[in-house]
C-alpha cells in the first residue's frame, strides 16, 4: 500500500471533493481519483459513494478514515524521531509554558539547559495556565510552568519564585527628576485600563480599585505582550508583574509611577510535575536559581 494513496484518500474525506483534495494536496484531480481507485482495490471494498458528481463517505470509509489518520500519524512521528536521532538527539522532552511565563522565563534560562543537553529534543508547548496542569497529568507534558498551583492530587508543584504587581502607563517627556509628581488617579481616569492578560490577581484587584477610582474604563487584553505593546503606544495603562516588565522599565520605555491608593498583590509561578527524575530535578534546580526580579 502506498502512503500517498492514504494521505490522498484523507484530503478527499476531509473535503468530500476530488477537487479540493487536488489542490490540497497540489496532484493533479485524475490522480486523487486514481489513487481513491487503487486504494479501493487493494482494500477490497468502496470507500467512497458516487452520485450525481456528490461524494459521500462510504460506511467502510468511515471506519478506514480513522485508520488511515492513525497510521499516517505513526509513519510520520516515526520519521521525526529519524531525523531527531540523525541530528544527535536521544531524548524528547517536552516543557509547557503559558505566554506570561514565557516573556519571562526563557530568555533567562532555557539557552544554558539546552547547551548542557544537546542530547534532548526539546519542545516547548504554549499553553494558557489553566490548562497545563491538565496536559501534564494526561503525560502530554513532561513539566509545566504555570501562573496557577497545581489542584490535581497527583500533580506535585513547586513555587520557583513571587512577583509583585506593579502599575505601569506610558513614559512622558519629563525626567525624574524634573517631572511634576504623577497622580495615579488621574492616570487611571484619563486612560484605558488593560485587563485580565493574568489568570490570577484581577478579579479582587479591580473589586478594590473601582472602591478608590469610579468609573475606571476598562478594555480586556489577554496577552501580556499586547497589554505591554499598547501602553507604549500610549492606548492605555495596566497592572502588570514585575519581571514581565523589568527591561522595557529599565530601558525607558515605560514608567512605573508611585502607586498609594492601596497595597498590590504578588503573584506566584509554579513548575507542576508528575514524577521528578533527573532531568526534572536538574531544570527545577537550574531555574529556582534564576533571579527574576
Amino acid at each position: 500500500m502506498d502512503t500517498q494513496w492514504l494521505r490522498t484518500f484523507i484530503a478527499a474525506a476531509d473535503t468530500l471533493n476530488f477537487r479540493k483534495a487536488s489542490e490540497r494536496l497540489m496532484l493533479s484531480q485524475p490522480s486523487v481519483t486514481v489513487h481513491i481507485r487503487l486504494l479501493e482495490e487493494h482494500l477490497g471494498m468502496q470507500l467512497f459513494d458516487r452520485i450525481n458528481r456528490r461524494v459521500t463517505l462510504t460506511d467502510a470509509g468511515r471506519l478506514f478514515y480513522a485508520e488511515a489518520v492513525k497510521l499516517t500519524r505513526e509513519l510520520d512521528d516515526s520519521v521525526d524521531r529519524m531525523h531527531a536521532f540523525a541530528q544527535g538527539y536521544r531524548r524528547k522532552w517536552t516543557i509547557a509554558i503559558s505566554p506570561l511565563m514565557a516573556e519571562t522565563i526563557l530568555p533567562y534560562f532555557m539557552r544554558t539547559f539546552m547547551e548542557n543537553h544537546p542530547d534532548v529534543e526539546l519542545t516547548i508547548r504554549v499553553e494558557e495556565s489553566e490548562l497545563i496542569e491538565r496536559l501534564v497529568d494526561a503525560g502530554e507534558v513532561n513539566l509545566g510552568i504555570s501562573a496557577l498551583d497545581a489542584t490535581i492530587k497527583n500533580i506535585e508543584s513547586e513555587r520557583i519564585y513571587e512577583d509583585p504587581i506593579v502599575f505601569v502607563m506610558p513614559t512622558d517627556h519629563y525626567d525624574e527628576e524634573s517631572g511634576p509628581p504623577i497622580d495615579v488617579r488621574e492616570a487611571l481616569t484619563d486612560h484605558y485600563l488593560f485587563t485580565h492578560h493574568h489568570p490570577v490577581y484581577w478579579d479582587d484587584l479591580l473589586f478594590t480599585l473601582k472602591k478608590h477610582v469610579p468609573g475606571v474604563r476598562t478594555m480586556k487584553v489577554t496577552q501580556t505582550h499586547i497589554a505591554k505593546r499598547f501602553i507604549q503606544e500610549r492606548l492605555g495603562v495596566s497592572f502588570l508583574p514585575h519581571s514581565i516588565v523589568r527591561r522595557e522599565l529599565m530601558e525607558g520605555r515605560l514608567m512605573r509611577p508611585h502607586f498609594d491608593l492601596f497595597d498590590l498583590p504578588t503573584v506566584s509561578t509554579f513548575i507542576l510535575f508528575k514524577k521528578k527524575g533527573a532531568l526534572e530535578e536538574e531544570f527545577i534546580r537550574g531555574i529556582s536559581g534564576v533571579y527574576f526580579g
